[in-house]
């Protein structure tokens, strides 16, 4: 015999017991895109306690809908073993060209993420950050549908040692901060530099290399990396993205080692 409130109370239990076990952590990441899920599975998998938060229903950023709604991607070479280390089968389609599956790609850096130790929280929305001593110190979170039906409902607040904005497009934890700290962010003009009309090649360079702190505390990686830093956007090739969350990753992981060393925490 099934008991409905058996099943509710092991819903309630396990969900909030997760939820109170995540209030502090090494590094929280704000959206579930492909490079949020990739910087999840690297840190995670190094022993780094690690949260998302997402505030769609389904995980993946721009991935699932490949490009114009074709459900497929393109990777070019230099993250093909990306590719090969979360087993997601592809084909090559010119030389330095590969196409995989976009809900296949969703699906499996999804799996190899919380598979890896990270937490993920989906239908949560990132409204406001924690700032202590000019750095960002944690996030403040609310239901994503409180925020949709513009309930008054208060928030609740997360500390982590760093935060990564892995918002895509909208870099909205940037722009929390660039609104509400009082500093300069650590671009060319203190600001949110802003997104620039298409150029692939340039883009996925400009990505990666602007992949970094952009303000102490707050790193950024994917579109979010390239709204803040005001490069070009790419389209649907997405190794720039994996590149970005795997180098992110790394570089989250020296600063906590850094701060560690120092007796900063």
């Amino acid at each position: 015999m099934i008991e409905e409130t058996i099943i509710s109370k092991a819903i309630i239990e396990s969900y909030l017991n997760e939820l109170l076990n995540s209030v502090e952590s090494d590094v929280i990441i704000g959206g579930a895109g492909p490079s949020g899920l990739c910087a999840g599975y690297y840190l995670a998998k190094n022993g780094y306690k690690t949260l998302l938060f997402d505030r769609a229903l389904k995980l993946g950023g721009g991935m699932p809908g490949g490009g114009m709604m074709f459900n497929k991607i393109v990777v070019q070479d230099a993250a093909r073993k990306i590719l090969d280390e979360f087993g997601i089968r592809y084909t090559e389609y010119g030389t330095g060209y590969y196409v995989a599956n976009s809900l296949e790609a969703t699906a499996a850096l999804t799996d190899k993420a919380i598979k890896a130790g990270a937490k993920i929280f989906n239908l949560i929305t990132i409204e406001d950050v924690i700032v202590r001593k000019d750095v960002v110190a944690g996030v403040v979170i609310n239901w994503s549908s409180a925020e949709m039906a513009k309930l008054h409902i208060d928030p609740i607040s997360f500390k982590s040692k760093t935060v990564i904005d892995a918002t895509g497009h909208p870099s909205e934890i940037a722009h929390i901060v660039e609104q509400k700290s009082g500093g300069a962010l650590l671009t060319p003009s203190g600001k949110i530099e802003g997104e620039k009309s298409m150029w692939a090649d340039v883009a996925e360079h400009f990505t990666i290399e602007n992949t970094k702190e952009a303000y102490p505390g707050l790193f950024v990686c994917g579109m979010a990396a390239t709204a803040v830093f005001g490069g070009p956007r790419m389209g649907p090739i997405f190794g720039g993205m994996l590149l970005s969350g795997k180098k992110v990753a790394e570089l989250v992981m020296a600063k906590i080692r850094t701060c560690v060393n120092l007796n900063k925490y």
